[in-house]
């Protein structure tokens, strides 16, 4: 994909949306296509489709061949022996459906990966660290509301709104439904978005410095890179004896969204070392 200046959006962080937050990061970051998630989604979406090309390619031309060398078909979430609580986190239990809506939702983009990597999915490691994940966010969420932050309807309304609105929706409804085919439903998804505000209130009062010069430069840097050696070096000339590949953007047109991806990135570090403080003095009982 050309790095152009409508994609380089692209470079900037999926995860601005339940920032650190394994679960409700990646579930908001597939429906965020602008603002904050316009990197990863977009990223993910061209890597869906050159890999449904790369999977209906090969599989076709392996039937002609050897149907024994077609892409195998793909897996299943295996959800049935999940247990009515996965986890107890200071009293507060993380439920089997909330787990599963939250597995079912991240399983078709980790199965993609797998397939394009070749790696085999080993889906009770897979669980552990969703099960993990989840805790680490309850316990998050208990510190914040501890220290008096809180998200009514309303805040959760007008987050839905501005999410649908930056995904290039039309509106919550149909964000909803964008949630709904990742297996992901309403109550929770609006549960998660008030767990997201209560984090950024929390994100607020943490002392984070900002990203320097030289840190955006490196970043600059090796996503240029990265597009380089994606792209295969130089694009072969279109029609007309014109290169097909726009120019790359500079970096002061990119900066804005290599602030906003280390920002997230340092946020991201906070929030993990935050989490692993308040993990020593709870009481937690995974049951996965």
């Amino acid at each position: 994909m050309p790095l152009t200046t409508r994609s380089s959006a692209r470079i900037s962080t999926s995860k601005k949306l339940l920032t650190s937050v394994a679960l409700v990061g990646s579930l908001f970051g597939l429906a965020a296509c602008g603002g904050g998630g316009d990197a990863g989604s977009s990223a993910e979406a061209d890597g869906s489709q050159g890999a449904s090309a790369g999977a209906s390619q090969p599989a076709s031309e392996g039937a002609q061949a050897a149907p024994e060398d077609a892409q195998p078909s793909m897996p299943e979430p295996d959800v049935e022996n999940v247990p009515d609580v996965v986890a107890t986190v200071n009293g507060e239990e993380i439920t089997g459906e909330e787990f599963t809506a939250a597995y079912q939702a991240q399983f078709q983009q980790m199965a993609m990966q797998s397939q394009m990597s070749g790696q085999e999915m080993n889906q009770d490691e897979m669980k552990k660290q969703l099960a993990e994940s989840l805790v680490g966010t309850e316990l998050l969420v208990q510190d914040a509301a501890e220290q008096g932050h809180s998200a009514n309807e309303e805040d959760v309304n007008a987050f839905l709104e501005e999410t649908a609105k930056s995904s290039g929706l039309a509106s919550v409804d149909e964000l909803m439904a964008t949630f709904e085919e990742q297996g992901y439903p309403e109550d929770q998804v609006r549960t998660d978005a008030q767990k997201q505000l209560m984090l950024d209130k929390s994100i607020e009062e943490m002392d984070i410095p900002d990203p320097s010069d030289e840190e955006l430069k490196e970043l600059y840097d090796s996503s240029i890179a990265a597009q380089s050696e994606a792209q295969g070096g130089a694009s072969a000339p279109a029609e007309g004896g014109e290169s097909a590949q726009p120019e790359t953007p500079s970096f002061e047109e990119l900066k804005p969204q290599l602030q906003e991806q280390v920002k997230s990135q340092k946020e991201n570090e906070a929030l993990t070392q935050k989490m692993e403080e308040l993990r020593e003095g709870a009481d937690v009982e995974v049951k996965l």
